[in-house]
């Protein structure tokens, strides 16, 4: 493994996470590479959304679920 160019171990973990956290943000979605698979996965669950807007589930329903079959 390389090292990094920058030396982070001065850092707190949360430090880190913050400075993880600015750098996503720092990004514009056009900096995001999407594969023509993923992409168009993306352009059909946007259309199956618009045909039926109420089909879906708010994530935070979902997640709880999710955490809840894992106990």
């Amino acid at each position: 493994m390389s090292s990094p160019i920058f030396d982070f171990s001065h850092l707190s973990p949360e430090e880190r996470i913050q400075l993880a956290e600015d750098l996503w943000d720092s990004l514009e979605p056009t900096d995001l590479p999407v594969s023509d698979e993923v992409g168009a996965e993306l352009d059909r669950r946007l259309e199956r959304h618009r045909q039926d807007p109420g089909r879906g589930r708010p994530a935070e329903d979902v997640l709880r679920d999710i955490e809840q079959r894992g106990r």
